[in-house]
């Protein structure tokens, strides 16, 4: 059997094995017995060593150009987000407290990644029956959740308060293990899609240790002592105070998203052996993107100056095409979406909302610091999201966040 090889700069020998297993390169192909100026080369086969020798081609022909291809990971080379935090660790990017806390947070999510897989199953859907302190109803995963977030977070030593959108006020970690670092999260981002199996996330921000609040946050919140009062406000931190924040998307793929200020990282998780794999390196979100995310359900009720900005995207640009819209009623995929594709999202006050729907503390503020360390921006649209100090630990913002040249476009019609 003859062979015919690509171009070769040099004269080589090359001995094969013989053995089934390899893939040759799909550029050689039977020519049967008869020579090519491309190259000669004849193979000894039935199982033998097989022998090809390639001879250079005259430089007169023309070399076809070599692509650049992305180099591809071998499996030996897969890194896992604990040898990642741990590398972090080393460059003094973060400390071990916080690398506790991250990993912490990982296990919550793994394990609400599998409750979503068999909430069919084991009889998780629909609603729990009770209604958290925005007034809305809980789901039975909403409270379980809750529950799993806040164990991981409170076993692994190194937590001070814990803040979430199930809780009335913060909660503080028993003094006897605790730690000093302050967690905010949303554990179940787009709990109303639970029951359709459609995208849902976990939204979190961490916070640096405050030493004075390891107090217990069991009283109503209307009679805290001026101690319990300080610590609240030390809660009430601005975005651009974060630590870390990230997300975990549980979707086709279950997608743990961080940045501990120096880019983005998402992590996909590896079903055979339950680790979450580095799969995207230093996101970059895209300067523009022709997707917008509204409840375009809410239009009528938008300010005239919000309506025109719409109108303006709808109608077909210089290319005969208007924006597209994507909307699936959960932050986390709006925005996961986003920082890979580009566009906007918004969730602006309407004459209903006044502050709009998403809570500024653990969903608005971590958001805003996952998509501005991808290059992107978010805004109220009047000023920038991690510049806005919250009151309130459930206080509501509006919010426009996406790629930066669409932001810009959206303030030139708000302003």
């Amino acid at each position: 059997m003859t062979i015919s090889i690509p171009a070769l700069s040099c004269r080589n020998i090359a001995l094969f094995s013989g053995y089934p297993s390899i893939n040759y390169p799909s550029t050689f192909h039977n020519i049967g017995n008869s020579d090519d100026r491309r190259g000669r080369g004849s193979c000894s086969s039935f199982g033998r060593p097989t022998r090809c020798e390639a001879v250079a081609l005259e430089d007169s022909l023309p070399t076809a150009p070599q692509a650049v291809t992305k180099r591809v990971k071998s499996q030996w080379e897969i890194e896992n987000l604990t040898s990642w935090l741990l590398k972090q660790e080393v460059r003094g990017n973060i400390d071990a407290e916080l690398t506790s806390v991250l990993c912490s947070i990982s296990l919550a999510c793994k394990q609400i990644a599998s409750l979503l897989q068999r909430s069919s199953i084991i009889n998780l859907t629909g609603a729990q029956g009770t209604v958290n302190i925005q007034g809305e109803d809980q789901k039975k995963l909403d409270v379980i959740s809750n529950e799993l977030f806040c164990n991981c977070l409170r076993t692994n030593g190194r937590t001070g308060i814990i803040a979430s959108e199930e809780e009335d006020v913060p909660v503080a970690v028993e003094e006897t293990y605790s730690g000093n670092y302050i967690v905010v999260f949303d554990p179940i981002d787009g709990s109303a899609n639970i029951d359709t199996s459609l995208t849902t996330g976990s939204i979190f921000g961490i916070y640096g240790p405050d030493e004075n609040c390891l107090v217990d946050y069991d009283d109503d919140d209307s009679m805290l002592d001026e101690a319990k009062q300080k610590c609240i406000v030390s809660v009430c931190q601005p975005g651009s105070n974060l630590l870390a924040a990230g997300y975990c998307l549980y979707s086709s793929s279950v997608v743990f998203t961080i940045s501990i200020g120096d880019g983005v990282y998402a992590f996909t998780l590896d079903p055979s052996y339950g680790e979450f794999v580095l799969t995207h390196e230093n996101i970059k979100i895209p300067k523009s993107g022709k997707i917008y995310s509204f409840n375009e359900g809410n239009f009528d009720l938008w300010d005239e100056k919000l309506q025109n900005y719409f109108n303006h995207i709808r109608k077909p640009g210089a290319n005969g095409k208007p924006y597209s819209g994507r909307y699936i009623g959960c932050l986390v995929g709006e925005i996961h979406r986003m920082l890979l594709c580009g566009g906007i999202y918004g969730n602006p006050q309407n004459e209903n909302n006044k502050n709009g729907n998403l809570r500024l503390l653990y969903e608005c503020a971590p958001m805003s610091y996952i998509v501005e360390q991808a290059g992107g921006k978010a805004t109220d649209g009047n000023q920038r999201i991690l510049d806005i100090k919250p009151d309130k630990i459930h206080q509501r913002t509006p919010i426009f966040i996406g790629s930066p040249d669409e932001i810009q476009i959206l303030q030139g019609y708000m302003a």
